[in-house]
């Protein structure tokens, strides 16, 4: 059971710092830093969309518009946190 509670926790680490890569990517691709055209952003930015974007879709809808800042992956991130937290306090 511990491996099982061990493989989940690290499961959603990785998915947190993929959420990071994705937030830090639409930055660098929003002020024209990387070049969205270059095949190899292209490839990882639709990577990064597709496994974040179901996740963050929902959040989007309840959290608040603030102009141009998105605040749904720190939203995302905060209730991760607290699923692992979770995981290391209940799990056997």
């Amino acid at each position: 059971m511990h491996a099982l509670g061990s493989l989940i926790f690290n499961v959603v680490q990785i998915y947190i710092w993929l959420l990071v890569a994705s937030a830090l990517l639409s930055w660098l691709l929003a002020f024209n830093v990387l070049n969205p055209r270059n095949r190899f952003v292209y490839t990882i930015a639709d990577f990064l969309y597709r496994v974040t974007e179901p996740a963050l879709g929902p959040i989007r809808r309840f959290v608040p518009n603030l102009g141009g800042i998105d605040i749904s992956p720190v939203v995302l991130i905060l209730l991760l946190i607290f699923v692992q937290n979770l995981i290391l306090e209940y799990w056997p």
